[in-house]
């Protein structure tokens, strides 16, 4: 039997442990109160909902430790509420995987479409190869969109083309690959670490799609391993930066690139395949790796005037325009950038469909917001372009029509999938929900 002293002693700790418990458990109410407002706030702003690959937390497995929320690059794409992650703007998350391989109980898969909305994927197998037997897809085409991602899918496309290139295939190449951008200058560097002949064809220059952002555009959050060169660690790193080292690395590694050659089909031919291309050039190769990006071509409007030269779908030297009466045409973050960099030394109109913006950075949002409110840009919602004239662009918003004065425009409308492109190499598309990306490793 206790005495009263052990009592008094027993009974203060479990007084003391009920406190600290109490306590703690008021700290994570208080938090997961502020991750819930986060997510109204999120569902408000349409930036809940996933629109490419984004991390699925599984319930039944999360034990909520936050290593996920603390390795996220971005941030307010992951919370915990009452003990498990919880997805916030979804829609902002860009595929760096950092909290798939933090997560210490595997609770956390990769998934590109949801069970309502699909994504259409090529079919592509583990080793990257597609239902056309020799022909390979590696990088945004197959869904992985983050510079690092596609850098690491080029090179293991090319670790798994390796072994199946035949001693005595007659072709004049053992692998072209298509599209210069980061998956296709991986694939190439690591052709070149395994002595195949190889040829890399780009419709553009080099650095593919990452050649056409702004050029102040920060493109790396990660490091990556650039076969060729090693681990690279630049983790504010700009357009520029990033095409220089790849610049220097090819120039280095003896690469062969062929830019502005798009190409127009690929044909099957014995066990080989012939390229063609819109100048007339024609490969005979043995392996075809695409690496060519969902964009494809710019999606254009299809409205009068679209052809003239004042029309632009990407934009490369803001600093070199002023004062300019500019119209910009999109809702993403490749349209607000744009125009908040020219906005800085021109007159700038920002025409965007919808509503209201719904899938932008949160440091965007907040940028775009501030210029808006402060007239820095005039902004349209619920406007579509009628007419570009020479002088100037008609606007339609709710049946009214907007004549703004105009100098250029600059359309950021997203891309077309090269679907026809793909089928008529025989290639299986399909439209993927909730589709698991098994490409990562631990």
């Amino acid at each position: 039997m206790m005495s009263l002293e052990e009592i008094a002693v027993y009974g203060g700790g479990l007084l003391l442990s009920a406190i600290v418990l109490f306590a703690y458990l008021g700290i994570q109410s208080r938090k997961s109160k502020k991750i819930k407002k986060k997510i109204e706030v999120a569902i408000e702003e349409g930036v809940h909902e996933p629109v490419s690959l984004y991390p699925y937390i599984d319930p039944d497995i999360c034990i909520g430790s936050g290593a996920c929320v603390s390795a996220c690059p971005e941030h307010d794409i992951l919370g915990i509420v009452n003990g498990r992650g919880e997805l916030i703007s979804a829609s902002n998350c860009v595929g760096h995987g950092a909290c798939f391989h933090a997560c210490p109980v595997e609770a956390i898969s990769l998934k590109i479409g949801t069970e309502k909305r699909g994504v259409d994927l090529p079919h592509v197998s583990q080793s990257f190869e597609t239902n056309s037997k020799g022909i390979f897809i590696a990088g945004e085409l197959g869904g992985m969109g983050l510079i690092k991602n596609s850098v690491e899918q080029g090179k293991q496309a090319v670790d798994n083309i390796k072994p199946t290139i035949a001693g005595n295939h007659g072709a004049d190449y053992d692998l072209l690959i298509v599209g210069a951008g980061p998956a296709g200058i991986s694939a190439s560097l690591q052709a070149k670490k395994y002595g195949l002949k190889t040829v890399t064809l780009d419709q553009d220059s080099v650095g593919g799609t990452v050649f056409s952002f702004p050029r102040a555009k920060v493109v790396m959050t990660n490091p990556m391993e650039l076969p060729g060169y090693g681990k690279v660690k630049l983790y504010e790193t700009s357009k520029t930066e990033l095409l220089d080292l790849w610049t220097r690395v090819i120039s280095e590694n003896n690469i062969l690139i062929k830019e502005h050659q798009k190409v127009s089909e690929v044909i099957p031919s014995a066990d080989n395949f012939i390229v063609k291309t819109e100048s007339g050039e024609t490969y005979h190769t043995h392996k075809v790796l695409l690496a060519i990006g969902r964009r494809g071509s710019p999606r254009k409007l299809n409205v009068k005037g679209e052809g003239r030269e004042k029309v632009a779908y990407r934009l490369l030297e803001p600093e070199l325009i002023s004062q300019k009466h500019i119209l910009v045409v999109g809702g993403g973050d490749s349209a607000i950038e744009s125009a908040l960099l020219l906005a800085e030394n021109n007159f700038v109109t920002l025409s965007y469909r919808g509503e209201v913006f719904n899938r932008l950075k949160p440091k965007n949002t907040a940028k775009i917001k501030e210029a808006i409110d402060s007239k820095v840009i005039r902004m349209e919602f619920n406007s579509n372009v009628n007419e570009i004239g020479e002088f100037e662009v008609i606007l339609n918003r709710e049946g009214k029509e907007i004549i703004l004065q105009n100098d250029l425009v600059y359309i950021f409308a997203g891309g077309e999938l090269p679907t026809q492109f793909l089928k008529n190499a025989g290639i299986e598309i399909t439209k993927r929900f909730g589709y698991t990306m098994k490409s990562h490793h631990k």
